[in-house]
């Protein structure tokens, strides 16, 4: 059975018009779209691994009990994928209602931004200086992530709701974004993320479910 991935702007909320490999935003114009599902389930998660080929698609893994998987997708037209995401949810003691949101991408895509709420498509003006604030076990390899600091006129509330890192994993941006900021301190060193498209029998252990994020 093949479930339908709406297509929408991957830097905005905007859907988008067209086919094939001519799409376009009535806010960002021409555009690869974000496919993405109305509700996370397996079969769903299937359409998205056929359409990403070896793209990297990150899951902290294995998952803690509890966590589920609440929304993912991919940007990209025709053979030509540019980025993924995706979100994992679940509850912390101290924290409440905590998720995570994992995306590599191409320069330039801008689906990271979206996700975090940061002003410029690629990562870099707004990386922390000094050195990274955690490193991340990404596609066999420790990847350093950086602090994204928030635009300088953003409102407390939108500060205190998200923590953003970032870093480069195999010549793309790879965004980490965290849901409250609080929950950051849930991070640690060589925290392992697993790429799906190379997995076998563990793809029928992954949970789904969860409210899908608003971004």
């Amino acid at each position: 059975m093949v479930v339908s991935l709406a297509a929408s702007c991957p830097r905005c909320t905007s859907p988008v018009s067209g086919e094939a490999e001519e799409f376009a935003c009535s806010v960002h114009g021409p555009t690869q779209p974000l496919w993405r599902p109305a509700h996370a389930d397996y079969d769903a998660f299937a359409e998205l691994v056929g359409r990403i080929d070896d793209f990297p698609t990150y899951l902290p893994w294995p998952m803690s009990p509890g966590w589920s998987i609440a929304d993912f997708g991919c940007v990209g037209a025709g053979d030509r994928v540019q980025a993924t995401v995706t979100t994992t949810v679940g509850v912390s003691d101290l924290d409440g209602d905590v998720g995570v949101t994992l995306v590599s991408e191409d320069p330039g895509v801008g689906l990271g931004a979206r996700c975090s709420g940061t002003a410029y498509d690629d990562p870099g003006p707004q990386i922390s200086n000094g050195p990274p604030a955690v490193h991340v076990r990404a596609g066999g390899r420790s990847v350093p992530m950086w602090l994204v600091d928030p635009d300088g006129d953003a409102p407390d509330d939108e500060v205190l709701a998200r923590a953003v890192f970032a870093g480069e994993a195999d010549g793309r941006w790879l965004w980490l974004v965290i849901r409250p900021a609080s929950a950051a301190l849930l991070l640690h060193d060589e925290w392992l993320l697993a790429d799906v498209t190379g997995f076998g029998p563990e793809a029928l252990e992954m949970p789904f479910g969860g409210d899908r994020p608003t971004w």
